[in-house]
């Protein structure tokens, strides 16, 4: 380790943090020295990353939330606050897929909303507490989302999570700008197919694995491991003049 990535004395807040990309930020987080504080509804899932994430060094606790519900955000927050007395960075990973059935024609506003309210309407009530803290404290912070190439190619029967996605990414340009006065740090980041609970019912349907891994250049999916050197990269940048960027990490899927 060295000084220049060295997160002792950091808090970092991951949500959707117990499992996939999250929990693979979560571990890059701890290792360098962070404290980390992982937000999820699963309540196993929570307890098992914290016990690994406490293994690896530093701090580590978890809190119940649904990003969804504005009072839960509130009170997950203060928690969080309550136990680490401050939040340094903040990684927005928690989401949900479409369920992918219907076509655009036959999606219902339900379905949409559905997605929709986990994966932006989350990220912005998140986003928006952590910002609040950062800007009162006064000592700068980071702020990370987690898009998706579904942002920047068509997703069929993926309306709403493409949607979500692209509007997250745009919140985080609109924040990287207003909030740099403060000295407070915004990016996202576009995830490429990914092995992760979410997805790996459909990385490995066999027609979709043999349609999409020849256009893999790495010929793998990728893996929770391939996030943590750039969240650790990302919430070492507090102050930096790195900021507002759209940073892709899907094995160069999207321009092959």
């Amino acid at each position: 380790m060295t000084d220049l990535f060295d997160l002792t004395g950091h808090v970092a807040l991951v949500t959707g943090g117990n499992s996939g990309i999250g929990l693979g930020m979560a571990r890059g987080l701890a290792r360098h020295g962070a404290d980390v504080c992982v937000w999820g509804t699963n309540v196993d899932r929570n307890a098992a990353s914290v016990a690994e994430l406490e293994e690896l060094g530093g701090k580590a606790a978890a809190v119940r939330c649904d990003v969804g519900d504005e009072r839960q955000v509130a009170d997950a927050f203060a928690e969080t606050l309550e136990r680490f007395g401050r939040v340094d960075s903040c990684f927005v990973n928690a989401g949900i897929s479409g369920d992918g059935r219907a076509s655009f024609v036959e999606t219902s506003l339900e379905e949409f909303r559905r997605v929709t309210r986990v994966n932006l309407d989350g990220a912005f009530l998140t986003l928006r507490a952590a910002a609040a803290h950062m800007v009162e404290r006064g000592d700068g912070g980071v702020l990370v989302g987690t898009s998706s190439v579904s942002a920047i190619h068509g997703a069929p029967r993926g309306q709403a999570y493409a949607a979500s996605k692209a509007g997250l990414s745009a919140m985080i340009r609109a924040c990287a700008v207003e909030l740099a006065r403060y000295g407070i740090n915004a990016h996202s980041i576009i995830a490429g197919w990914t092995e992760t609970p979410l997805t790996s019912d459909t990385l490995h349907n066999a027609t979709f694995e043999r349609n999409v891994m020849k256009r893999m250049p790495h010929r793998r999916w990728g893996e929770p491991a391939d996030f943590a050197r750039l969240a650790v990269y990302l919430a070492a940048g507090t102050g930096g003049f790195h900021t507002g960027d759209e940073i892709v990490v899907d094995g160069a899927y999207s321009i092959f």
